[in-house]
Formats: C-alpha cells, structure tokens, sequence
C-alpha cells in the first residue's frame, strides 16, 4: 500500500512520514497478518464485527485490518461495532464522528449494563467479569443481527501473558487466551488478530496517529485488580531482561505435553522402556 494521500484508507491519512513509524506500521501488518493465517481465521466472504472500544488496542486492531483489506491481503467485509454501555463520563459522540468522518462502516449500540453491574457486584469487588460477559453477549447478538461470522477483540500478546499468569498464580491451570475459538452455541467465531503483537507497539501507533483515545476507567473498577500486579511483574522482568515476555510469549507457542504433568494431555502410564 502506497503513502500518497490518494491511495491509502482515510484511517492512515496524516500518518507520519518518520521511518520509525513506517517500520512500526510494517511490523503490525506483518505480526498481524502472521497471527490470522497461522490460526486459520479467514474464510473469503466472510464477514466481521470489530469491536471498538475507543482504547488504543482496538484503534490499532480496527486500522490494520483495514489496511490489511486495502492491499487484498483481508478478503473479509468489516464492519466496526461500539457497545456503549452506559459508563459515567463516556463521550457518545467520539467514536461515531471518529467513524464518519473516515467513512468506516459502523454500528453504535446502546446498552445500559453498567446499572446492572451496579446492582449486582457488591461494594469493594470489582466489575469486570460479570461486565465482560455482559457485553460479550450483546455482541454476539449485533453479529447474527449483522450476518457476521465472527466477533473480532483487539487483545494482544501482553494480554494473553498476562492471563497466562493470571491462570497460572490464581486458577491453578496453564491456559492463556486463545487466539481463535467458537462460542458456547457454535455459530460464531472469535477471533483476536492482534495476539502477536505487543502493547507497546499498540500504544506508539495509536499515539503516533493521535487516535482519539477513551480512558478504559470509567466505571472506576481497576485499580488494585490483580491484573494490574501481573503486569507490573513482568514490567519488572523487562526492565531488567529486555526481550522476557517475546520469549514467554514463545514458550505459549511450543508446548511439550509429555514434560509438563497432566495425564490428560499425554499418557504416561502407556511409557515402556525397551527389553534388553
């Protein structure tokens, strides 16, 4: 895709012209563009709903697979979805002027679950989870509305290393967050394009294009969250071994079942050693 102003998608126009940004640009369309056939996400024709929160994961999300479709490389329609869902101090209007003015296909629901987040998490605990699932279900219900085959989410690698040791310290199990799975009633895909990419790749790129940013704190439930340590965990084994989380990241990718302990997964009773 060229850079003359004619020929590139309104989301890039006013992109620097900085070689750093041109090699940040190139190495999310490639991380990116890596992650949707490694996982098997395309099916040609096929259409998506891109999940748009106003935060710089699904900025960078919602602009590569839109110059990804640019150069013939995404044969899939998109179709850009907010769900606003009723937040104290969220700007309604940022995101669907954001949209029009780049001329990107979009939806903006309306769904107060924040309320019924209120009334049903006890004072002290933390809203995310029952948040999550909320709006994950209206946005299953936009996509057969909309005749999408799949809800795509804008987390990246840090996202899944994060869960990784969230599953790892809290849960007891060794599971991350899957790049590509099917939901409970088998007619949709979800897919996270981004799960190669780095957040701090995200942030740069989003700041770069000086994106409209919406804070993710609205609703005043993430401070303390036990995310929020894992992430200053492995902010620390960067600082201190730069390149820690690509080679945690490598290590989710190249799983040996028979030196890790889950009967499950490989049959240990069935080892024989060999007769002299």
């Amino acid at each position: 895709m060229l850079d003359d102003t004619n020929e590139i998608h309104p989301l890039f126009r006013g992109a620097p012209t900085t070689t750093e940004f041109k090699k940040l640009r190139k190495r999310l369309v490639r991380n990116t563009r890596e992650a949707i056939e490694q996982y098997g996400m395309i099916e040609p024709g096929a259409r998506w709903l891109v999940c748009l929160s106003g935060g710089k994961d699904s900025y960078t999300l919602l602009a590569i697979l839109h110059e990804l479709k640019w150069r013939g490389l995404l044969p899939v329609d998109l179709l850009a979805c907010n769900l606003d869902q009723g937040q104290p101090g969220f700007p309604a209007t940022v995101l669907p002027a954001f949209l029009e003015e780049r001329g990107v296909p979009h939806r903006i629901e309306y769904r107060d679950t924040y309320s019924v987040v209120m009334d049903k998490i006890p004072e002290g605990r933390t809203f995310c989870s029952l948040c999550s699932r909320l709006r994950r279900g209206h946005l299953y219900r936009i996509a057969r509305e909309e005749g999408c085959s799949a809800v795509v989410l804008g987390h990246h690698r840090d996202d899944a290393l994060e869960t990784f040791f969230m599953n790892l310290f809290h849960g007891g199990k060794l599971a991350s967050m899957p790049p590509k799975l099917v939901n409970d009633e088998g007619d949709l895909y979800l897919y996270r394009p981004l799960a190669h990419v780095a957040e701090a790749d995200c942030d740069k790129f989003a700041k770069a294009m000086n994106y409209p940013i919406i804070p993710c704190d609205l609703c005043g439930s993430q401070d303390g969250l036990q995310r929020q340590q894992i992430k200053q965990l492995l902010d620390g084994w960067e600082a201190n071994h730069p390149g820690r989380r690509q080679v945690i990241f490598k290590a989710l990718t190249n799983m040996n079942p028979s030196h890790l302990l889950d009967p499950n997964h490989f049959d240990f009773a069935a080892l024989t050693r060999k007769s002299r």
